[in-house]
């Protein structure tokens, strides 16, 4: 098992994955502050959810267990002290406590996970499924799409780019990120698109 502290970004809704990139946009002063930080020790940032908490009024949410760890691959310093960077996913982790400290941006200690054993190659018939469902999901939504593009992915960037830019809630993302296996994601990303796939009349993502 390899522990290690980590500063964290608990956003909801950003999935990173191990290989993917993640482009965020740091404007609150707690989270630069962290971006600092992170540049000046290691580049290493925890992308983490928090957990929905309809209750909660008091301190900081609650973290999901899982979330992986983020290298800065690039960085742009603004003039108004902001940055945008993109984020490299290095591997999952495992929270373990979160720490008492006196930095602005929130401290864990976490637990590293190993690489899932990897088969990066879906079946025809479930890579052809979860085209056919992104194709329906997108034109319901509205999206302007090249497939093309997306035609051209491996499989695990398809599947994978997919749910980390998937609308869907918390709660469906975070599934996501824990799903055991490249063909459980798969799988899973189509009964959501098929589940969230409506309207609700104001052209919002719903539950219905």
């Amino acid at each position: 098992m390899t522990v290690t502290r980590l500063s964290v970004f608990p956003l909801p809704g950003a999935l990173l994955f191990p290989g993917m990139h993640l482009p965020l946009h740091i404007f609150e002063p707690r989270y630069r502050a962290m971006v600092s930080d992170a540049m000046a020790r290691d580049r290493r940032i925890g992308m983490i959810q928090p957990r929905p908490c309809p209750d909660h009024d008091k301190g900081e949410s609650p973290l999901f267990e899982i979330g992986c760890v983020g290298r800065i691959a690039e960085v742009e310093a603004l003039d108004d002290g902001c940055y945008n960077l993109v984020l490299e996913g290095v591997a999952l982790f495992r929270l373990l406590n979160e720490l008492d400290v006196t930095t602005a941006f929130r401290q864990i200690e976490a637990e590293l996970l190993p690489p899932a054993e990897r088969d990066p190659v879906l079946a025809l018939g479930r890579r052809a499924a979860l085209e056919l469902e992104s194709r329906r999901f997108a034109d319901a939504q509205g999206y302007a799409v090249d497939w093309s593009a997306v035609s051209r992915l491996d499989d695990e960037a398809l599947v994978n780019g997919i749910a980390q830019i998937a609308p869907f809630d918390v709660a469906a993302k975070q599934a996501l990120l824990e799903s055991p296996s490249l063909d459980d994601r798969a799988d899973l990303l189509v009964q959501l698109m098929q589940f969230f796939g409506r309207h609700d009349g104001e052209d919002r993502v719903t539950l219905q």
